[in-house]
């Protein structure tokens, strides 16, 4: 009985972290996404190492609400509905990190 009730919690354990998170914590999450389907995000990185050879890295993140021209607004509000269940109580402009 015991091992049943244990392996039934084991299972069940990934579908709690699943659930509904609090809406504030979406909309903060959420404008993340917003910014990246406004535009791509990239970072350049240039130094030198030892023995004067150089070194470089190049990051680009491009989300496919970008390239599939969608509304950031649209896309902020889908995600926080579809995190926590409620309709953004702010709206995106008004959110701290958007960079409208």
């Amino acid at each position: 009985m015991l091992r049943s009730f244990l392996i039934a919690m084991v299972a069940l354990s990934p579908l709690v972290a699943c659930g509904p998170i609090p809406v504030e914590d979406a909309e903060r999450i959420c404008v993340e996404d917003a910014n990246l389907a406004r535009r791509p995000r990239g970072r350049v990185a240039l130094g030198v190492g030892d023995g004067g050879t150089a070194i470089g890295a190049l990051d680009i993140t491009i989300s496919s609400d970008f390239l599939t021209g969608q509304d950031p607004y649209e896309v902020y509000n889908s995600c926080v509905k579809s995190r926590s269940g409620q309709f953004p109580t702010r709206d995106l402009a008004d959110q701290p990190g958007w960079v409208g």
